[in-house]
């Protein structure tokens, strides 16, 4: 029970920042094109290879506080059901070059970001 509440707390906060953070690119980039979901995937991303290298490889807390800030936080900050359907969306209005822009650019960035966020953490630790 105390890991599900655990999740569910940690859900709350990631889903507050994710919120916070889109509204932010978004009053900065405009909303012709989903930098908001964009730039939140690409750093959820990163900071979940950071946290894979830090919680899991070297089991480095206890489960309940794995799952606060892998399943819960940034489970509930990084947000591919939105992705899909911002994807979609720029395909329903037509934008085809753009949602494969989009799709493609989120999956080799987001790609990156884990990729980095392992190795700056593996080369620090």
């Amino acid at each position: 029970m105390i890991e599900v509440l655990a999740i569910a707390a940690g859900g709350a906060i990631g889903a507050l920042a994710r919120f916070w953070t889109v509204n932010l690119v978004t009053q900065l980039t405009g909303a012709d094109f989903p930098y908001g979901i964009l730039i939140v995937n690409v750093l959820g991303s990163c900071l979940i290879g950071i946290a894979f290298v830090l919680l899991i490889e070297r089991e480095s807390m206890d489960t309940p506080w794995r799952s606060f800030i892998i399943v819960g936080i940034l489970g509930a900050f990084t947000t591919f059901s939105t992705f899909s359907l911002q994807a979609l969306d720029l395909m329903e209005a037509g934008r085809h070059i753009a949602a494969a822009m989009y799709v493609l650019g989120s999956v080799v960035l987001c790609l990156i970001g884990v990729a980095l966020g392992v190795a700056i953490t593996r080369a620090f630790n």
